[in-house]
């Protein structure tokens, strides 16, 4: 049994396992009818136990999530904007997470502030097909925060940067 007074193990302690995994998904999961399974064919163990390894990675930070990660320009959305928020910091967190539950909001996180420069805590991204949809969108935050929206500002992006993270050698 884990004890709760020992520190785990860093989360860069792969095992070789373990290590063959990310490699095998670190570009994203197959494209076939069944992924893990061909994770485990790459891999060379059952499937249950990619799996295991995955939750136990999960657990222990070695990986954060699995999660689809879509194209939004060629999905269409072609006005992306990252929204800046003034909110009480006794508030962030609270704010933080109704924001965050917004359906059109793909990430929302807080950041410190950089005063007097930077007022801004509360950073969420809004996606839109227009920069109109997206300010109908950034209104829309604006209701939901009411009195506590001291002041907000949209960063839009001019062009899609490069998303991945960092990669393993195979």
């Amino acid at each position: 049994m884990n004890d709760p007074r020992v520190p785990a193990p860093p989360a860069a302690a792969l095992d070789e396992i373990d290590r063959r995994i990310v490699v095998a998904t670190q570009a994203g999961l197959p494209l076939v009818p069944e992924p893990w399974a061909e994770v485990a064919r790459q891999v060379g163990v059952p499937v249950a136990e990619v799996l295991r390894r995955v939750r136990r990675m999960q657990r222990r930070g070695a990986v954060r999530r699995v999660a689809l990660v879509p194209n939004h320009y060629a999905l269409g959305f072609r006005a992306n904007g990252m929204t800046v928020w003034d909110v009480p910091d006794e508030r962030v967190a609270e704010l933080g997470r109704a924001v965050a539950a917004l359906p059109f909001v793909s990430h929302c996180y807080q950041r410190p502030r950089h005063l007097p420069e930077w007022p801004y805590n509360l950073f969420a991204m809004v996606h839109g097909r227009t920069r109109e949809e997206v300010e109908a969108k950034v209104a829309e935050i604006a209701a939901l925060l009411g009195e506590a929206d001291r002041g907000h500002a949209v960063l839009y992006s001019r062009r899609l940067l490069k998303k991945t993270g960092l990669r393993l050698r195979p």
